[in-house]
């Protein structure tokens, strides 16, 4: 990375360019998850009100699973880590309690019901999510808003979308998602993230992809970074090296520069971000890891999840940060967050 921008964060057109060209292969290789594994989510026969009712309580808690421990254990006997444990909990409530996530229930849930519910025991230690108080208010809120706004019914918020992601004042399924704290996120991660499971459920159908954003957590931050195709300014880059913490503009600002630079990868592409999404997500957890990059812990080629790095990361030739400057290049720091 080089003449870096004086303030805030840029976007490398050649790079993108670059990384265009690789990553629209991978992703056509890249099977889409239809997020039927009945481990995660409802069955395919289940009542749309319920389903849709799931998945906006299930992303609305998707944010940073652990903080000072890591979150996983054991759920009848397969272990789950992070969002994948958070969502095979969530598939566990709904199966023996599914109103539980109705707006009446939501709208009075206490922190020791979200505790107890999200909680496993690993080792005789009960590992629970971090921040069950701000996820406690989340759903509080949705419930108390469907409630209000749309009759308790999230069926509503589908109709008055009107198959658009976004369109005029008070339409669009991003704008109207925001009336909910948890989907308050300027950079609007886990309201695409919404629009990415139910519409890949055949639930909602949206009519302007060119309005599709990537849902930015901290993966894509990574491998944005990594890849070069954004470039913080010196001052800012210094602080993701030391581990500084980012301030909440800082990770705004940042953020939006990730999308809008996979928005542009999208473009030369012609895939959809949220199809994008899916390599990118996978890419970032498996194989370009905060601690353990590819490009550091070489791929042996029997990778039973991904392939897509058998003899090397596809990426070697045009990343910025390889090796050792990979470990050192990672997501910027930023904790205290319900955002992603």
């Amino acid at each position: 990375m080089s003449d870096f921008p004086a303030y805030g964060v840029r976007l490398n057109y050649g790079k993108i360019a670059h990384v265009a060209l690789i990553m629209g292969k991978l992703v056509r290789n890249t099977k889409l998850d239809d997020f039927t594994d009945e481990r995660y989510y409802p069955p395919v026969d289940s009542d749309t009100e319920y389903v849709l009712r799931y998945f906006l309580c299930m992303v609305a808690l998707d944010h940073r699973t652990s903080r000072y421990q890591p979150f996983e254990g054991f759920v009848n006997g397969e272990f789950f880590h992070g969002a994948d444990l958070l969502y095979r909990l969530g598939m566990r409530k709904f199966l023996t309690d599914p109103e539980f996530f109705s707006p009446e229930r939501l709208s009075r849930i206490t922190t020791d019901e979200v505790t107890e519910w999200l909680s496993v025991t690993l080792n005789n230690k009960k590992i629970t999510i971090w921040d069950p108080d701000v996820r406690a208010e989340l759903l509080r809120d949705i419930g108390i808003k469907l409630l209000k706004f749309y009759d308790g019914k999230v069926c509503r918020i589908i109709e008055r979308a009107r198959n658009r992601l976004k369109g005029m004042p008070g339409y669009g399924l991003i704008d109207l998602l925001k009336v909910f704290k948890a989907y308050s996120d300027p950079v609007e991660k886990k309201a695409y993230l919404y629009a990415k499971f139910i519409s890949r459920r055949g639930l909602f159908t949206y009519e302007d992809p060119y309005n599709a954003e990537v849902p930015v957590d901290n993966h894509l931050v990574r491998v944005a970074l990594r890849l070069g195709i954004v470039e913080p300014s010196k001052q800012l880059l210094q602080k993701i090296l030391n581990g500084d913490e980012f301030s909440w503009d800082e990770d705004v600002e940042l953020r939006f520069a990730v999308r809008e630079a996979y928005k542009y990868v999208a473009r030369i592409t012609n895939i959809d971000p949220l199809v994008l999404d899916d390599f990118l997500w996978l890419f970032g957890r498996h194989c370009c890891t905060r601690s353990e990059p590819v490009c550091i812990n070489r791929c042996s080629g029997k990778c039973e999840v991904l392939s897509y790095c058998s003899g090397g990361c596809p990426f070697e030739n045009v990343c910025a940060c390889k090796g050792e400057r990979a470990l050192r290049i990672t997501e910027h720091n930023y904790q205290n967050t319900y955002y992603y």
